[in-house]
């Protein structure tokens, strides 16, 4: 039985050092970035988020230290710049937190919070969330996961932001390296009631559900096997690697991405982890 408090990936969270440079650099693959977000103060950190249609892509940096935001200063100081964790959407913080207890995880939250938002028409907003959380020390691949429940949704996904020129719209998938796939797919599938599947390179994926991406847990051979050419100088042997979107366009996206492109085909363009904050970032028509 899947659980009943989340429907499946909804954004993931890219740690970085200088968000101001984050965001420049993907607004300069070809992404609409909405203006900086400051979160609530115990938090103590501020975002961008790059919408799709159903999900999204979350770059945070830190601009104050605080409990909250400790293990994402401890990822940028073991592992720099990366994909720092994974959000389900949650269908109800409260339940969900209950939901984790039943499974015999000792669940953190709910945790409420909030970030001003400047909608189109002149508007000042809030956008406003409860998330709750698997403990910290439960890392399949290296990702640490939450679940987060939009209470305004409309001050999150604003129809100008979801616009692309890479016409990406959606998460396709997020592939997780490990020395052990087999065994983190499985800690995966323990963590969300979902069962891994092989597939015929060897990787193993765990749908999400609700047609959302996928996670797909490969060791190196596998990864260097799908990417081949990609430079992957100086990554872990244990980290989530690539975030493949899907794009209407594979040329419109080979022209926004532009030199910064490591692989160009008619259907795939590919950047390197060095140009996109310490992933893969695969753009593939759909």
């Amino acid at each position: 039985m899947t659980m009943r408090s989340i429907i499946g990936l909804d954004h993931v969270v890219l740690m970085v050092r200088d968000l101001d440079e984050g965001a420049r650099r993907w607004a300069g693959l070809g992404f609409t970035v909405s203006p900086r977000g400051l979160h609530t103060a115990v938090m103590g950190t501020a975002n961008h988020t790059i919408m799709l249609r159903h999900d999204y892509i979350e770059l945070i940096g830190v601009v104050a230290e605080t409990e909250r935001n400790l293990p994402g200063r401890q990822f940028l100081a073991k592992r720099g710049e990366g994909m720092e964790r994974a959000a389900f959407t949650g269908i109800d913080a409260d339940d969900g937190v209950a939901e984790l207890k039943e499974r015999g995880f000792a669940a953190l939250g709910p945790y409420d919070f909030s970030r001003p938002v400047d909608m189109p028409d002149g508007r000042k907003v809030e956008a406003s969330f409860r998330t709750f959380v698997w403990p910290v020390e439960e890392r399949p691949g290296g990702l640490r996961v939450f679940a987060c429940q939009h209470l305004t949704r409309d001050h999150v996904w604003i129809p100008e932001l979801t616009q692309h020129a890479n016409t990406a719209y959606r998460i396709d998938r997020v592939e997780m390296l490990s020395p052990d796939p087999a065994n983190a797919a499985a800690h995966m599938g323990r963590l969300i009631d979902r069962k891994p599947e092989p597939l015929p390179d060897g990787a193993i994926r765990i749908e999400t559900g609700s047609g959302r991406g996928d996670f797909v847990f490969l060791d190196r051979a596998t990864l260097d096997h799908r990417h081949p050419g990609i430079p992957l100088d100086g990554i872990p042997d244990e980290t989530p690697i690539t975030l493949a979107l899907t794009v209407t366009s594979a040329e419109a996206a080979a022209k926004a991405v532009g030199d910064k492109a490591a692989l160009v085909t008619p259907k795939v363009v590919k950047v390197a982890p060095r140009d996109a904050n310490g992933i893969l970032l695969e753009l593939a028509a759909g």
